[in-house]
């Protein structure tokens, strides 16, 4: 196997560039307007190894919302703070064969979300967590990350009001439908959570630390932990283009309508993305060829030839 830690400018470079192009067959999310505005040729790549070898390229200065891509950490994060069986009775580990905001699949598992990486799953991770309110919660996240991670995660106010002034009006149903099932104690308290944590923000480098969280053995994470999250991302992380990409890519990743792009790669470290462009999924078109490019050239994939 070659190492991530392998990888030249130069190679990275080119990469980048053949990325790029790709974006044009992407469009940036229209519904927040905060996030709407997001020059779709934006990119920016950072890469944390095992090593303590690092690589950067792109618009490395942007600050973006984590939107989806803090799931996978506020599912982990649960996880290290109660009883994991517990957790995994508030929400599943099965892929969901329909779109990441799916009433119709949640209804369809009677309340019962499939997993931690769609909203459903989302919103009851965040009625889960530690903390008096909303606002309690995420700074005791968000405190918990960057003292682990050594990143600089903040909520971002503004793009929090833009993303209520314009709130899913399809989140809103899924929510009231978990209450309606008792999978949730507290309807606005949910969303109110989820939303926030959402908008938690930082550019490509943090999203990299904490990512290390994930790939690397540490004696912060339990192991098991890291192993189960590991295993949602490879099969529910980019929501139903998931099983496609664990078998041209297969590493654990996590995307966000931000344009945010996390993968995973075990014992070897961690490759954050941002390009704001999206598929008609909801996934980058920019970071996932760019991550394919990467797993292919370097043989990085965990799924077995």
């Amino acid at each position: 196997m070659i190492k991530l830690q392998s990888i030249n400018t130069d190679n990275l470079s080119l990469w980048v560039k053949q990325a790029q192009t790709q974006a044009e067959q992407g469009n940036v999310i229209q519904r927040i307007p905060l996030l709407a505005v997001a020059n779709p040729n934006w990119f920016a790549v950072y890469i944390c190894c095992q090593s303590g070898i690092n690589n950067s390229l792109g618009d490395n200065a942007c600050i973006f919302p984590l939107m989806s891509v803090v799931k996978p950490f506020s599912f982990l994060y649960l996880l290290e703070h109660l009883d994991s069986e517990k957790v995994l009775d508030w929400v599943g580990l099965e892929p969901s064969l329909m779109p990441f905001n799916s009433l119709e699949q949640l209804i369809a598992d009677n309340g019962y979300p499939r997993n931690p990486m769609i909203n459903s799953g989302a919103i009851t991770v965040a009625d889960k967590l530690p903390g008096k309110d909303g606002s309690h919660r995420t700074q005791l996240f968000c405190a918990w990350l960057n003292k682990l991670a050594g990143s600089k995660l903040y909520l971002d106010t503004k793009m929090l009001d833009s993303v209520r002034a314009n709130r899913s009006p399809v989140n809103v149903a899924i929510a009231q439908y978990l209450h309606q099932t008792q999978h949730i104690d507290n309807i606005e308290l949910a969303l109110d959570t989820y939303e926030k944590i959402c908008c938690i923000s930082g550019q490509v480098k943090d999203l990299a630390k904490i990512g290390q969280l994930l790939a690397c053995e540490n004696s912060c994470i339990n192991s098991q932990h890291r192993q189960i999250v590991n295993a949602v991302m490879l099969t529910c992380g980019l929501y139903e283009a998931s099983a496609q990409y664990a078998v041209t890519i297969g590493l654990p990743m996590k995307s966000g309508i931000s344009g945010a792009l996390l993968a995973i790669v075990p014992n070897q470290g961690a490759i954050a993305c941002y390009s704001p462009a999206l598929d008609s999924i909801g996934n980058p078109v920019a970071g996932l060829e760019f991550i394919k490019a990467l797993s292919q050239n370097l043989q990085l994939s965990t799924s077995p030839n």
